[in-house]
Formats: C-alpha cells, sequence, structure tokens
C-alpha cells in the first residue's frame, strides 16, 4: 500500500504543509518512523516528533512552531492516525463459508456470507446474522443470537439465550453469560439460586479478551450500545452499562450496578452491587465506588471521592511522618510545662 501525502491529507481532511509528492507506504510510532512512514504527535510530543526520522508527521491545528519535517495538520490527530492505520494494514481475510470441521446444531438460522472456521460449536436453533466471523473453537450456544457483522474470535463462550448485537467483537477467550454468582446460605451451607436470564450486548460493543460477563438471574444483563470493554474485566449478572462506557482492565462491576451513558471506568476500579452510577463520569484506577453517584464526576480513591480531594489526602499523607513527630515533640513539650 503506497500514497502520496496529498492523497493522505485528502483522506484525513487535513492541511498539508510540505512536498505533496512523497510516497508513504506505512505507519509507525515516533520511535519506529522511517522516511518511508508517516506518524503522529500530540502537543505534549510534538518535540520529540521535530527530531524523528518520519516521512511525515501528523500534527494538532493548534501547533505553532516552525516544524522541520512535511506535516498534516488536523483536528484530532489520534483519529486521523486510526484512520491511516486502517487504511494501510491489510484486512485479514477467510474463506466464506462454514468449514466441514466446524459443528452446526439442528434448525441454527445461518444468514448471508457467513464464515465459521473449524472446530467451531454452533449448538441448536442458535441465529447467526450476516457476515458473522466465528473463529475455531467458538461456543454459541442454543437460542443464542449473534447479529450481522460480529466477529467472535478464537476460544469465545457465548452462552444460550444471550444476544449479540451489530458489528460486536468479542476477543479471545470471553465468555458472555456464565452463571451469575448468586446463593443462599443456610447453617454454613451454599445453595445455588437458578440464573435463567441472558447477556445482551448492544451494537458496536467490543468485549476483550478474557472478559467475564454474568448473564441475569432474571431478565438480562445489558451491554449499552458503543461501551468498549478492557481485558480481564468482570460484570456482574443484572448490571445495565449505559451507551458508550469505556470499562478498563481488571474492573470489577458487581451486581445490579446501574451506570449512565459514557462513563469511564480507570483499570482495577471496582463497585458494590445495586448502585446508580451516573452518566458522563470518570474514575481513575483503582477507585473503589460503594455508593450511588450523581452525573458528570471525576472521582478517585477508596472510598471514591472528588479527585481534588482524593489528591489533597495523599498530599497530606506524605507529611504524616514529619506530623507525627511535631505531635509528639509538643506532648513532650506540654508536659514539661504542665510539670
Amino acid at each position: 500500500m503506497k500514497m502520496t501525502l496529498q492523497e493522505i491529507a485528502t483522506l484525513v481532511g487535513g492541511r498539508l504543509a510540505g512536498d505533496p509528492s512523497i510516497v508513504i507506504n506505512g505507519v509507525n510510532n515516533i520511535e519506529g518512523a522511517t522516511k518511508e512512514t508517516i506518524t503522529f504527535a500530540d502537543e505534549a510530543h510534538v518535540e520529540e516528533a521535530a527530531k524523528c526520522n518520519a516521512g511525515a508527521v501528523l500534527l494538532p491545528n493548534a501547533v505553532e512552531v516552525d516544524f522541520p519535517l512535511p506535516a498534516i495538520y488536523v483536528e484530532n490527530t489520534r483519529a486521523a492516525f486510526a484512520v491511516l492505520l486502517t487504511t494501510f494494514t491489510p484486512p485479514i481475510q477467510h474463506e466464506k463459508g462454514v468449514s466441514p470441521d466446524a459443528h452446526i446444531g439442528k434448525d441454527v438460522t445461518m444468514g448471508k456470507d457467513v464464515t465459521i472456521l473449524p472446530f467451531a460449536y454452533v449448538d441448536d436453533y442458535a441465529v447467526i446474522g450476516d457476515r458473522v466471523v466465528i473463529y475455531p473453537h467458538v461456543y454459541v450456544g442454543q437460542y443464542a443470537t449473534v447479529d450481522d457483522d460480529a466477529i467472535l474470535y478464537s476460544s469465545v463462550t457465548i452462552r444460550e439465550h444471550c444476544k449479540v448485537g451489530k458489528r460486536v467483537i468479542v476477543h479471545s477467550s470471553a465468555v458472555i453469560g456464565a452463571d451469575g454468582f448468586g446463593f443462599t446460605t443456610k447453617d454454613g451451607v451454599h445453595t445455588k439460586v437458578p440464573q435463567v436470564g441472558n447477556v445482551v450486548l448492544e451494537d458496536d460493543t467490543e468485549i476483550g479478551a478474557h472478559a467475564g460477563i454474568d448473564r441475569a438471574t432474571i431478565g438480562s444483563t445489558i451491554i449499552g450500545k458503543g461501551t468498549k470493554i478492557d481485558n480481564l474485566v468482570h460484570i456482574g449478572h443484572n448490571c445495565h452499562i449505559g451507551p458508550g462506557n469505556l470499562i478498563v482492565a481488571q474492573t470489577g462491576i458487581s451486581g445490579s450496578t446501574n451506570t449512565g451513558a459514557n462513563v469511564t471506568f480507570g483499570g482495577q476500579t471496582g463497585t458494590v452491587g445495586h448502585i446508580n452510577i451516573g452518566g458522563n463520569s470518570v474514575f481513575a484506577a483503582r477507585s473503589g465506588i460503594i455508593g450511588n453517584t450523581p452525573e458528570g464526576v471525576f472521582y478517585a480513591g477508596f472510598p471514591a471521592r472528588p479527585h481534588q480531594e482524593w489528591l489533597r489526602m495523599q498530599a497530606h499523607m506524605k507529611k504524616l511522618n514529619d506530623m507525627s513527630k511535631k505531635i509528639k515533640a509538643l506532648e513532650k513539650k506540654i508536659e514539661e510545662l504542665t510539670k
């Protein structure tokens, strides 16, 4: 794949500064860039990019320095670079059709241009939409639905009655629809509560590798449209995750938690169950959310609190040793004065 800088500028809707005839054959990061590749820099890395070996650099419109390399100025460098990554990276191609080494159960409904690779197992009464791609060792359970253009990577499990929306991507070894963690306890004996609900992955969601999303006890665990879930995330039963959430690795969301739209959970965030989390909020990594939260907050710490408050507390923590010494000295002085 080769493109001139003029073609690239047109593709990303940018303003070109430099020779439009320069030919680019790939993309790379700042450190690995060569004369034949293009890279990008945000405002914090412009000086670093100016010294790199790239043939051209994507820069933010706000940059006003005299840049020594050919550049294409765009509104959002990361978004433009994502377009180039897609353009210069050839898509993975598989032959359409159902492998004879895949298992297709009885009364399975199959859409057009489906790709099912060897050793996949599609159980009875499942529904597979158009252009779905199912990799080896995937299990799609009975009465499960996988809608158009979804991709299920190797060793994914979609349990019975679960619903996968359009253009959903589920990465390797994720489990959609494992039983929720529901038990009653009497006289020290734990008895399982049947988990008869399902999981619904709405359109355009993406689920990371080794993530686990539990089926509802009754009803549905819902992952809202466009939500992106990282690797090693656990979503408990009966959660309703709003649209456009970002849930980073090793986060655990307890059962029956509801989130609004566009909530971001930093890595290793944890919640109690049966709470409501307001939309358009951000929780820093390792936050502990122990109650309902309003919309539009930026929280951190355990228990989660406003970020600025948490920063002040961390600053005070660093002074505890000195404060302890001063208190002991004051106590000694007071004792001497009292005598």
